[in-house]
């Protein structure tokens, strides 16, 4: 038996030792960018796409002077660290899509009239930078004509701050330059310091994680894994900038970080070139700590109008649109945390982690099963993005809707309302003051994008096949689903007694990677096909484009292409756009003009399979493109919403905010929808108003319109769930759709009383 034994444990160290050698030779590749394809360009369809959308513009008795054009602005791809471990098979993953994918994506798929490519700083390595600059010119290369090209493509990245508090929470830049030729744009991107920026160097890989494992989990493909660890040491190798201003003296061969807005807009203007930083992701709840708001960013040393004009309303994570008056948390006078009751359309997670664990006393009634329910709610709340690993042996089921905005268009996963758009324009700085001596506030124009992470700008045209044109992804290997599902997932390991009562989380000690201290499983339920960005523009060229999103005249979408104008009538400077920050001296006058996006035709037009072929084609599409019928959906209505910013402290943001203030239900047939307002109330009230619109299509299935698929009872109240996980448990074919109303949101139009 003694020989027996020894024979096993030499063959296992064998067997181990082997596999060390193997691991420690294998090399993993350097992904490159690819090779953007290069076609000729056919002008006559750009002069039939005007010529659709100026005879859609006349039916509505819209103007000509300008054409509206569709962008997609925050787009990734597997140059960014996320998206690359998002494209291994262990998660169903595809395989790379480098910046290459990307441009012909946006160009012969989407169909796109310009986009930016904005991996992850975080990610960015000297050589990431250099290779991402490349593609970007051989893009505009292959556009055409500079005064009307087919394409533009911007150069950028993402500004990817995460705070592991309320307090040190600031949240995502999308970054992006006028320019890409050198000289004319900073020698490096400009990166987040902190949780992000760790989480993706992966400083903690062990060797049998770096070297083992591959051969343990998915034996097949375990050369895709060691590119993704080799991508992660050639991240480490590079140092961090020492230094800050100014930035020209820093070295060439440095990751360049800052720890917030204040130190990021220092360095954009120490570089001097013509940028946009566009925050995004500011209510999604998968990285933003409960009872998250934006007040401490309504500063002049947090914002910089010049460079911050734009906010993104809807990408392929949520909505960030609308305020609610619930919390996730509540602080008493003292400070301390306090877990909230729920209200009609929202559950508080601390609620619910304090009602399981009732469900576990013997006595529910007792004094020692409410201290039970009370240290949940605590522990929950002390825990904040982690609070769900504080409830041992639970299941998603288990949660039920808790935390989510239950009448919400398409919210982000655990919607954060402090960070809405709504609220970011309602709410006033009263310590400080803008150019004019008022109270300091934020005034943005609206935009739509995708935030993708598979190369795939401007995916919102179909909503089919979730788990490629959204950002879902999952463990396709039951070895491996413990390491990406939560934390707190039943473990019949753990004695009855452990499993049974609320224990305290700890970040600093806890061995859980960061998919398992946010809620991972559950936000499959929560990703959209991706927004988009339309302007008014009055060419089709890089500077007319750039000006358009300057003077704020653009509109968001949820994915689908509906015509949108928003103009106030009679102005102090005559009819104006939205985006417009002007006065009136009377009651003021608007109209709105709306147009439905085309059917979509299954399938990709000729153009795209003979500019790419057959078998790329369907690599970066999946076989369907933007292939627009000659239908246009119907608008059903316009809502109208109206926003009093503060003009006392007191004022409750949620008596500020009236939406839908009016309602307009369209009679369309197809060519589109129009009608005047006006709003006498304005002159008399002696403050600042705020308008924008919202331009809603009759419903069309859309993947995750229903989000976690609730069972309710009669008055609301959910009783079962049906996630649309991002692994086995749903299946493949399963696009989780619901009908909804794809829909445009115009920026809106700041008008003061004149004088």
């Amino acid at each position: 038996m003694q020989r027996l034994l020894a024979f096993f444990v030499v063959v296992v160290l064998v067997l181990l030792g082997a596999a060390v050698v193997i691991g420690v030779d294998r090399q993993g590749a350097l992904q490159p960018a690819g090779e953007v394809t290069v076609a000729d360009n056919n002008p006559a369809q750009l002069y039939a796409q005007k010529h659709k959308q100026r005879a859609a513009a006349n039916n509505v008795g819209a103007p000509e002077d300008k054409q509206i054009l569709f962008g997609d602005v925050h787009a990734h791809t597997t140059f960014s660290m996320d998206a690359f471990a998002w494209s291994i098979p262990l998660l169903g993953g595809e395989g790379i899509h480098p910046p290459a994918d990307a441009c012909d994506y946006a160009r012969y798929v989407a169909d796109l009239d310009f986009w930016a490519l904005t991996d992850h700083a975080e990610s960015q390595t000297p050589r990431h930078w250099q290779l991402t600059k490349d593609s970007v010119r051989a893009c505009n290369a292959a556009a055409g004509d500079p005064d009307n090209p087919d394409l533009v493509t911007f150069l950028g990245w993402e500004w990817t701050q995460i705070g592991q508090t309320r307090e040190t929470h600031y949240g995502h830049r999308n970054v992006f330059l006028l320019d890409y030729e050198e000289g004319k744009i900073p020698t490096r991107p400009i990166a987040a310091s902190g949780t992000a920026f760790k989480a993706m160097r992966n400083d903690s890989l062990n060797p049998f994680e770096k070297y083992i494992g591959p051969y343990l989990v998915d034996f097949k493909n375990r050369q895709r894994q060691f590119d993704q660890q080799h991508k992660q040491d050639e991240l480490r190798r590079w140092p961090v900038c020492e230094g800050g201003i100014p930035v020209r003296e820093l070295p060439n061969d440095c990751i360049e970080t800052a720890a917030t807005p204040e130190g990021l807009f220092t360095k954009l203007a120490d570089w001097g070139f013509p940028v946009m930083a566009v925050p995004h992701g500011t209510s999604w709840g998968f990285y933003t700590p409960p009872g998250y708001s934006f007040d401490k960013q309504v500063t002049p040393r947090q914002h910089d109008r010049r460079r911050q004009r734009l906010i993104e309303v809807f990408s392929g994570h949520g909505s960030a649109e609308e305020y609610r008056n619930w919390r996730a948390v509540t602080l008493d006078v003292n400070g301390n945390p306090v877990c909230p009751e729920p209200s009609e359309n929202y559950l508080p997670s601390c609620h619910r982690a304090g009602e399981i664990i009732r469900a576990r006393c013997d006595d529910p009634q007792s004094a020692q099963c409410e201290q039970r329910v009370n240290e949940a709610e605590q522990n929950h709340l002390a825990a904040l993005i982690g609070g769900h690993i504080s409830v041992p042996g639970v299941t998603p089921e288990d949660w039920l809707d808790a935390g989510q905005c239950r009448d919400c268009f398409m919210p982000p996963l655990n919607h954060r309302p402090g960070g809405s758009v709504q609220y970011i324009l309602a709410k006033r700085n009263f310590d400080e003051q803008d150019a004019s001596g008022d109270p300091f506030g934020l005034r943005f124009g609206f935009i739509g994008s995708s935030d993708n992470h598979n190369a795939r700008p401007g995916n919102g045209f179909k909503e089919k096949d979730r788990t490629v044109v959204t950002d879902t992804f999952g463990a396709q290997n039951s070895l491996t689903q413990s390491q990406f599902i939560d934390a707190a997932k039943p473990d019949a390991a753990k004695s009855d007694t452990k499993r049974r009562w609320s224990q305290p989380f700890d970040r600093a000690t806890s061995p859980y990677n960061f998919l398992q201290i946010t809620e991972a499983e559950r936000q499959a339920s929560f990703f959209y096909t991706g927004g988009l960005v339309a302007v008014h523009s009055a060419g089709r060229d890089r500077r007319a484009i750039w000006d358009a999103m300057q003077r704020r005249e653009v509109y968001a979408t949820s994915g689908s292409r509906q015509l949108l104008w928003f103009d106030l009538l009679n102005g102090q400077d005559g009819e104006t756009p939205m985006g417009s920050i002007t006065a009136v001296a009377n009651t003021p006058r608007f109209r709105v003009r709306a147009v439905g996006a085309f059917e979509q035709k299954p399938g990709c037009p000729p153009k795209a399979a003979k500019a790419l072929g057959a078998e790329r084609l369907q690599y970066i599409s999946g076989g369907e493109c933007y292939n627009p019928s000659d239908t246009r959906i119907p608008i059903e209505r316009i809502e109208v919403i109206r926003i009093r910013p503060q003009i006392t402290a007191e004022e409750p943001i949620a008596d500020l905010i009236e939406d839908p203030w009016k309602v307009h239900e369209c009679n369309d047939t197809g060519i589109g929808c129009a009608f005047e307002f006006d709003d006498p109330e304005f002159s008399e009230a002696g403050r600042e108003f705020i308008y924008y619109v919202r331009a809603l299509q009759a419903p069309t299935p859309i993947i995750n319109a229903d989000g976690l698929r609730c069972e309710t009872d009669e008055q609301g109240q959910c009783l079962a769930v049906n996630p649309c996980y991002g692994d086995l448990r749903t299946p493949a074919d399963d696009d989780c759709t619901a009908p909804a109303s794809e829909r445009a949101w115009s920026s809106p139009i700041y008008l003061r009383p004149a004088g």
